[in-house]
């Protein structure tokens, strides 16, 4: 908006100083005009057979030493200056055989003047015609003064102006655009979750776009509702029919191969039940979930679980960590990675938990999962992500728990990243929606 003002004012400027400039050099020409039409008229011969106007006829300033006119009759033999010109180095130009002449010179090595200069035939006491140069200067410091002091006004006042305007227009956009920046504002709190929905009372140009979001708000929470009741319906649907031919097996048949694709599906089912109880990655609308209290519910269990084990479970979060999704999703997430961490430790498992406020809403929340285990090498760690893949066939388990951490958290737009844990073994960092 504002270099097309700035485009505009240059143009209007240049336009304004044009205008001018003509005007004062028309003025300068109607000047020289009038000076000359009465020097021609004053103009007598000499006894010396030169010419020269008569005296007290002329301009006052023509007598005055300096005073910025000038005046000269020129003739091939003789030649008549104003007293103006004593001390001023004057060169009125070429004599001129007919017509006339408009030029610019340099009086006194600085004082720039303009000059008419006409051929006219004087005829004299004799009879004879004599061809005269008449030629009037002026200077034109008071010209070029008035002109730098009308510039100097117009850019003062178009900047004014400019100025004006540019406020005028920032608070006209302002105004206009306050909706735009309050939808903003309400969109990033509705992906932040401090809101469910966007707020009513906007102008008829947004009220569609507010209404149709919320429509979709709605429709997405509904969606994953539907998703996840169909999902665990399905699952729980086909694992009554699997406990049936499990148990409809002959004793000798369990070792068979029979048995084994019966356990494979059952894994398969298990992960599709707790896939169920997951919102798949929503988190538009979604309420803030306080990682702290889902973690200490999370070691008590887990302590409860290996109670054989000589366990150190250590949680440190940072106050105000939220995760901001489904409280089941992270519940799974970190249940699955604390379960595998004190599945494999030694004796020391740690969960570390913080909000990098400068991050991206997506991977605000930062997870660590540590334990002094074997560790997993360089080379299986983007394996043991994989669905159905274990680190140590003799473990039991059926390799889906990692996978579906993995799932999750590219549901919700973070990331997962296995390395190696100053306490020895595996660290799993989870980057996760928060604030």
């Amino acid at each position: 908006m504002a270099v097309p003002l700035v485009l505009f004012s240059g143009v209007m400027i240049w336009v304004l100083d044009t205008g001018f400039r003509r005007l004062s050099e028309n003025s300068l020409k109607e000047l020289l005009d009038r000076q000359m039409v009465a020097l021609i008229a004053s103009v007598e011969p000499q006894p010396d057979g030169g010419y020269a106007p008569a005296p007290h006829v002329l301009d006052s300033r023509f007598a005055t030493p300096r005073s910025g006119l000038y005046a000269a009759i020129r003739a091939p033999h003789h030649t008549w200056r104003s007293p103006s010109t004593a001390g001023v180095g004057s060169d009125f130009g070429p004599l001129l055989d007919s017509g006339q002449r408009f030029s610019y010179a340099i009086f006194g090595g600085h004082d720039r003047v303009a000059i008419e200069s006409r051929a006219i035939e004087f005829q004299g006491e004799g009879g004879e015609p004599q061809a005269l140069t008449l030629s009037v200067a002026l200077s034109l410091t008071p010209y070029e003064a008035e002109l730098f002091r009308f510039r100097q006004e117009l850019i003062g006042w178009f900047s004014g102006l400019m100025a004006l305007l540019l406020a005028a227009l920032a608070a006209l956009l302002r105004w206009v655009l306050s909706p735009v920046r309050r939808m903003e504002r309400e969109i990033h709190e509705v992906e932040e979750g401090r809101s469910e929905t966007i707020g009513r009372g906007y102008p008829r140009e947004l009220s569609g776009v507010a209404t149709n979001l919320n429509a979709l708000l709605s429709g997405e929470r509904k969606r994953v509702a539907r998703y996840r009741d169909t999902l665990g319906n399905l699952a729980h649907s086909l694992k009554t029919p699997l406990a049936v031919m499990r148990a409809t097996l002959p004793p000798e048949a369990h070792p068979g191969p029979i048995s084994t694709e019966i356990d494979r599906m059952s894994g398969i089912i298990e992960h599709q039940m707790k896939r169920a109880a997951a919102s798949g990655g929503a988190l538009i609308g979604q309420a803030p979930v306080d990682l702290s209290q889902v973690a200490a519910e999370l070691r008590g269990a887990l302590l409860r679980v290996y109670a054989h084990k000589d366990l150190l479970l250590e949680v440190a979060v940072a106050p105000g960590s939220l995760f901001v999704g489904d409280r089941g999703d992270l519940t799974e997430v970190l249940g699955n990675l604390l379960d595998n961490a004190c599945k494999w430790c030694r004796g020391h498992v740690r969960l570390t938990a913080r909000s990098v406020e400068t991050a991206h809403v997506r991977v605000r929340l930062v997870i660590e999962v540590e334990d002094d285990g074997p560790g997993i090498p360089e080379d299986d760690r983007p394996r043991v992500l994989e669905r159905g893949v274990r680190a140590d066939e003799n473990v039991p388990g059926h390799g889906l728990g990692l996978a579906m951490v993995r799932t999750t958290v590219e549901l919700y737009g973070g990331r997962l990243e296995v390395d190696a844990s100053p306490l020895g073994g595996a660290r799993f960092t989870l980057r996760l929606p928060g604030r």
